[in-house]
């Protein structure tokens, strides 16, 4: 989620987000934050951290390590990167403009304006590269591919249309652009590779996957024909197999992506020859009978499953995660709770078997020293305004600071770089 859902805080609602492999839940509030950890929730939800006294509406953490990204309400052009366990605040960066989205991996911490980009080098913390003048993008609308191999960013190319523009982060050029919707985008994910991307329009009736290299349609689905919804979330499941959606309804609907091999095709295609026969004709007669808004009615996918949540007009964040060896739907909710629903293999409706309270949760047992002691990174401020953002200065790294990242897989950064048009490089101080 991004910080269009600020709103819902400041009425007393909670910011909820999952980490990049679905392994943790972040909560912020005006109380604070709070970091759970996912592998038990059949049972039990288990509390990481809590960090209180500051009202907050962002919170991204990187994957499992230590490392969060902060945003506050009281201060929202400015970026906080906490080594949580240390209980210490490692750097800080301000911008010209409210912080409306952050996205990390392993190789890139993104930084989302209204109107601009900023990609910093996770390790050192530097700006490599700044994205201005995009199109207006007040829902802090991007994304970024969890896969450091792949390490790609998407954002609305346009503001009247549903075009999605794929940069290369870690090369630092844009890499293709696709058409994805007649209408403005309200919602886009990466899958688990970064090799497939899905997305949804404002109307929220159209759901589709393209393939990152070429731009190529891959799959198509109908998420319903009654009615226009908001697209709150949109996720590839863990396993690449599953697409779910939340929207201000009351429905969560999961899609099933059905991904055959040549080999595969090819028996297939064997066997049912002539209903595969019918099934061409019938698809190449229909556009000739029908309009294309009916041809497209029948020719799209439907919902392998959903869920129904007690309560409709919320945003909610969903995912689809394996979870002690069984598929599970989380799905997080703006008025403080997280639902574990039982994903049937066969499809249908799935069923509820675990509702957490996030809002009752006391305070870790352990005490925290206040984060407010900088660690390796110094801080920086924007320099200069204007409504795209100023220059954005970084720091050099230290140790403690890579040992916050796990894995040891940092990648590293590269030295800065343009694309030309619409984006141009950040001096570093």
């Amino acid at each position: 989620m991004s910080l269009s859902s600020r709103a819902d805080i400041d009425e007393g609602g909670f910011f909820v987000n999952f980490n990049q492999d679905c392994t943790s839940l972040s909560v912020g509030s005006k109380n604070g934050y709070s970091l759970f950890a996912l592998n038990t929730v059949d049972d039990n939800l288990e509390q990481i951290y809590s960090c209180y006294g500051e009202e907050i509406c962002l919170v991204e953490r990187l994957f499992t390590s230590s490392l969060v990204a902060v945003v506050s309400l009281s201060a929202p052009r400015k970026l906080k990167v906490c080594h949580f366990k240390k209980g210490t605040e490692i750097c800080n960066y301000s911008y010209s403009n409210t912080i409306l989205a952050v996205k990390l991996n392993r190789s890139r911490l993104v930084v989302c304006l209204d109107e601009s980009l900023y990609i910093h080098n996770i390790r050192d913390m530097k700006v490599v590269h700044t994205i201005r003048d995009t199109p207006p993008n007040k829902s802090g609308l991007c994304a970024l591919a969890s896969d450091s191999d792949h390490c790609y960013l998407a954002y609305p190319g346009s503001a009247t249309v549903g075009e999605v523009q794929i940069f290369d982060a870690v090369n630092l050029h844009a890499k293709t652009m696709i058409s994805a919707h007649d209408s403005p985008l309200a919602a886009i994910a990466f899958s688990q590779t970064g090799m497939e991307i899905a997305t949804a329009s404002e109307k929220g009736t159209v759901i589709r996957v393209f393939s990152v290299n070429d731009g190529s349609k891959l799959f198509e689905f109908r998420r319903g024909v009654k009615r226009c919804v908001s697209i709150a979330s949109l996720t590839f499941s863990t396993c690449s197999k599953y697409l779910c959606c939340s929207s201000n309804t009351e429905t969560v609907h999961i899609f099933k992506l059905e991904r055959t091999s040549p080999e595969s095709n090819d028996d297939q295609g064997n066997r049912d020859h002539w209903m595969g026969y019918i099934s061409r004709a019938v698809t190449s007669y229909l556009p000739l009978a029908l309009p294309s808004q009916v041809t497209d009615v029948f020719t799209q996918g439907r919902a392998f499953a959903s869920a129904v949540l007690p309560v409709a007009g919320l945003r909610h964040s969903c995912v689809i995660a394996t979870i002690q060896k069984s598929l599970r739907l989380l799905v997080a909710s703006q008025d403080g709770y997280l639902y574990v629903y039982q994903l049937p293999l066969e499809g249908g409706e799935c069923q509820l078997i675990k509702k957490h309270d996030l809002r009752t949760v006391e305070p870790a047992s352990t005490t925290t020293r206040p984060e407010s002691l900088p660690i390796g990174v110094p801080n920086a401020s924007a320099l200069g305004g204007g409504s795209g953002g100023g220059s954005v200065g970084g720091g050099s790294s230290g140790t403690s600071y890579a040992a916050a990242v796990k894995s040891g897989s940092v990648a590293g950064g590269g030295q800065p770089a343009s694309v030309g048009g619409s984006s141009e490089d950040d001096q570093q101080q």
